[in-house]
């Protein structure tokens, strides 16, 4: 075990910071708490489970450990620069004020944020998460060292895997192969992390299956790109149109209306609204969990 501290110029929560990298309470790879965060992840030196506590101390196991310490202030958001960010509406600068611990992880890995995302698209979060905790917990291995946690399938592990495998878990054909397709190009994804960002989105949204979401929502966590916006999310244009004009519905045109005023910056409003605008009141049932593995 290897251990390192951070000294950042501002506050950083680890709980809003790295949030968006659990995939559901179950999730075997990442555990974000209060009092800590645990995470297992694969780097180009080998697997490694981390360890972080507020005070912004990180402890590494495994042949990863030295490649995650270098990449551990990229992680929590000590290098994510918010200096040419103005709150332009007094909604804005609240969550801003509230939140201000709030910063964009970067965690440089594009398959590993790739892969459980495919998995969410067009199903209700709490399925996607269930698959993916149970896809990870079948084609995985244990972490090294302590926390109890599973690293994700390599690249390769998820290209050979058949789909009636995926099937198992309830994952259909579609998503399966998208799954499959985009892991075989693990090599070229894994590059996007040192090109522009308009380069990267190219080289994602160049798979079959990778929309305009799905790059957004890998490029926010793998790159910090502060500007993505996940158009084509069902939830995400009324949480925005009903934080920044009382709105309770809206669509993605509305929404990217709403937002041009902070072009540069739109996918840091939007964790701030996620992370702390209230949410807009629901007029239907939630979608029912869909059980396909069963078909």
């Amino acid at each position: 075990m290897i251990s390192r501290r951070l000294e950042p110029s501002g506050p950083i929560d680890l709980r809003l910071t790295l949030g968006p990298l659990q995939r559901g309470r179950r999730d075997p790879t990442t555990q974000v708490g209060a009092a800590e965060v645990w995470r297992a992840t694969r780097t180009p030196e080998g697997p490694v489970t981390v360890r972080i506590t507020p005070d912004l101390a990180m402890q590494a196991w495994g042949p990863g450990a030295g490649w995650a310490l270098e990449a551990f202030p990229a992680l929590v958001g000590a290098t994510d620069d918010d200096s040419s960010f103005t709150a332009l509406d007094p909604v804005v600068a609240d969550l801003r004020r509230r939140l201000k611990g709030l910063r964009l992880c970067r965690t440089g890995a594009v398959v590993e944020a790739l892969v459980p995302t495919i998995l969410e698209q067009k199903v209700v979060g709490a399925e996607a998460w269930r698959a993916y905790a149970e896809l990870v917990r079948a084609l995985g291995e244990p972490a090294p060292g302590p926390g109890g946690l599973f690293v994700p399938p390599a690249p390769a592990t998820w290209a050979r895997t058949p789909s009636y495998v995926f099937h198992r878990y309830g994952v259909e054909r579609k998503r399966a192969e998208a799954v499959r397709v985009a892991c075989s190009y693990a090599h070229r994804l894994e590059e996007a992390t040192a090109m522009p960002l308009p380069a990267a989105y190219a080289r994602l949204r160049a798979l079959p299956g990778v929309g305009a979401w799905t790059a957004a929502e890998v490029a926010l966590v793998a790159l910090g790109d502060p500007d993505a916006v996940s158009v084509g999310d069902f939830h995400l244009p009324h949480h925005v149109a009903f934080a920044l004009a009382g709105e309770p519905r809206a669509d993605d045109a509305r929404m990217l209306e709403l937002l041009a005023p902070y072009a540069g910056q739109r996918g840091r409003v939007v964790r701030l609204i996620a992370a702390g605008a209230p949410a807009p009141p629901r007029f239907g049932p939630r979608m029912p969990l869909q059980r396909i593995a069963t078909l």
